[in-house]
């Protein structure tokens, strides 16, 4: 079964460390991009009863809680997970029990971390307190699977601040976490700042390599201790409580993008929507479309997993056999897995993979 992602691409502000195609954009195309959206909902062709719908953004919870309804009735099926991101701030009591009512029942909060000075550097406007009062609304209208998101890597970040983040994960009793290593890259304001050498933004208190290393481990150990297994390189869940529509994306499942930079899949074609919303308004449907490499994508997506992979291996058995001796891959129970080593420098094995001529 197949899932369905919508991706709302507006937000109150935009992050400093956000590489994302989203931001503050005009009011006027808020509600010309809802439309379209929802023309494109109701003009599929459905193919398929989608079995999952991911919310993604952007800041959806910001959005009008009327226009998610339209957009969410507008897909066949009883879902059996329906997920919105959310920005911390953007939450009341009357929201959660609309997007209940619509048929949400998960809700990933992008917190990023639970301390204040950092949460400044960053652009963030939200505290600890007022998380925990709206995963209180939250669980008061029925939603039970929450998420949260924390990066390590953070400007000014430290090792106790970093306890004190986890540290509320713990207390929160969410029964799913995310934690990302900062991404440095042209796309974010933070990112080029740091490749430019300066200091905006907090750029030359971003914590090293082996530092951020070094939290992402200790959050690994923290969680798992608090109940929640490490199921991805980047997620933890306590049992059943793990992303059915993400895991769609590392086993190779079908799904269907609706939006601006939306990709789909439907098991050969990979294909993507146009970069920004008033692109999308103005020329909805696929702007490119590509064949996928299946060998390629079932090593580097499927090693993402701590479940790992079986089957084949060819063609990749020298690589495979260098990892396997660096101590980056190993066996477990007949499947390909990367270690607790290789998982830090997973992206060092996922090149080996990516683009592959076969």
């Amino acid at each position: 079964m197949a899932g369905v992602y919508i991706s709302y691409p507006f937000c109150a502000q935009k992050c400093t460390y956000c590489n994302f195609a989203s931001g503050v954009l005009p009011k006027e195309l808020e509600s010309r991009y809802a439309e379209a959206v929802l023309r494109e909902l109701e003009s599929e062709q459905w193919k398929w009863t989608p079995e999952t719908v991911y919310l993604g953004g952007g800041t959806p919870s910001g959005m009008d809680s009327g226009a998610l309804a339209r957009w969410l009735a507008a897909i066949p099926g009883e879902w059996m997970e329906a997920t919105m991101e959310a920005a911390p701030g953007s939450i009341d009591r009357a929201k959660v029990f609309k997007w209940a009512r619509a048929g949400i029942n998960r809700v990933s909060l992008g917190v990023q971390s639970f301390v204040t000075a950092e949460l400044k550097r960053t652009g963030r406007k939200h505290s600890a307190e007022m998380v925990a009062n709206e995963i209180a609304m939250l669980r008061e209208g029925g939603i039970e699977s929450i998420s949260v998101d924390l990066i390590a890597g953070l400007p000014g970040q430290t090792g106790a601040s970093w306890e004190e983040s986890l540290e509320w994960v713990e207390k929160l009793g969410v029964p799913h976490a995310s934690v990302y290593m900062l991404e440095v890259d042209d796309d974010s304001r933070l990112g080029r700042e740091i490749l430019a050498g300066g200091k905006r933004y907090g750029a030359s208190e971003v914590p090293d390599e082996d530092r951020i290393a070094e939290m992402y481990e200790r959050a690994v150990e923290r969680l798992r201790r608090a109940g929640l297994a490490r199921y991805e390189i980047s997620n933890f869940a306590r049992p059943g409580f793990e992303s059915a529509h993400n895991l769609k994306y590392w086993r190779r499942e079908p799904y269907r993008g609706f939006g601006s930079d939306a990709h789909s899949f439907d098991g050969g074609w990979r294909s993507r929507t146009a970069e920004s919303a008033a692109e999308y308004v103005e020329r909805r449907g696929v702007v490119e479309r590509t064949r996928a490499d299946e060998t390629g994508e079932r090593f580097y997506l499927g090693l993402r997993l701590s479940e790992g992979i079986e089957g084949e291996l060819a063609p990749f058995e020298d690589v495979i056999e260098r990892f396997l001796r660096e101590g980056l891959l190993e066996f477990a129970n007949g499947r390909l897995r990367l270690t607790d080593r290789g998982v830090l420098l997973s992206n060092e094995v996922f090149a080996e993979f990516v683009g592959a001529r076969v």
